[in-house]
C-alpha cells in the first residue's frame, strides 16, 4: 500500500497539466495582438526607411545619369555585367524588386521629377499605414487602406 501512494505523489495528474496549459494558452492569446502590432510598426519603420534609401538613390542616380530612374530596377544591382543606367546598383536586390519587409514600393516618374508609394502587402497584418513621397523628399502616409497622395498629411 506504501508503494501505491509514493508513484501517485511522484507526478501531476492529466487534470493538473491541462490547467496549465490552459494558463498558457491564454497568455498566449493575450500577448499576441500587441506582438502583432508590434510586428506591423516595425515593417512601417522599414518602409520608411527604404523610402529615404530610395531618396538618396535617386539623388546618386540623377547626378550620375542626368536623369531620375524610372523604375526601382534602375536603381537596382545588375543582373550580370556593369552597372549602368539600366541598373546602377544603389539600392538592394530586394528593394528593386518592389517587395521589402510586407511592404509593396512603386516607383514612378512625374513630368517634375518621381513619386514613390509604399503600401501593405495585407492590410492591417503588415502594415496599417500607406506612405507616399516624392522628390521634395516629404513623406505623407495615410493610416487606412488607400494608399497616400500627394495631399496625405505629412509625418510629423
Amino acid at each position: 500500500m506504501e508503494r501505491a501512494q509514493r508513484s501517485r505523489r511522484g507526478g501531476f495528474t492529466l487534470i493538473e497539466l491541462l490547467i496549465v496549459i490552459a494558463i498558457i494558452v491564454v497568455l498566449i492569446s493575450a500577448a499576441a495582438p500587441k506582438f502583432s502590432q508590434y510586428l506591423m510598426n516595425a515593417r512601417e519603420t522599414a518602409a520608411m526607411s527604404a523610402i529615404r534609401t530610395i531618396h538618396t538613390a535617386q539623388t546618386q542616380y540623377n547626378s550620375q545619369f542626368g536623369r531620375f530612374a524610372a523604375t526601382l530596377a534602375e536603381l537596382g544591382p545588375p543582373a550580370g555585367g556593369q552597372e549602368g543606367p539600366g541598373a546602377a546598383d544603389l539600392i538592394p536586390s530586394d528593394l528593386a524588386t518592389g517587395i521589402k519587409g510586407g511592404y509593396k514600393f512603386v516607383l514612378e516618374t512625374t513630368p517634375t521629377g518621381y513619386r514613390v508609394l509604399a503600401t501593405p502587402v495585407a492590410f492591417n497584418r503588415d502594415g496599417r499605414r500607406s506612405f507616399y513621397s516624392d522628390q521634395t523628399m516629404v513623406l505623407r502616409q495615410n493610416w487606412g487602406a488607400d494608399p497616400a497622395t500627394a495631399t496625405s498629411p505629412e509625418m510629423q
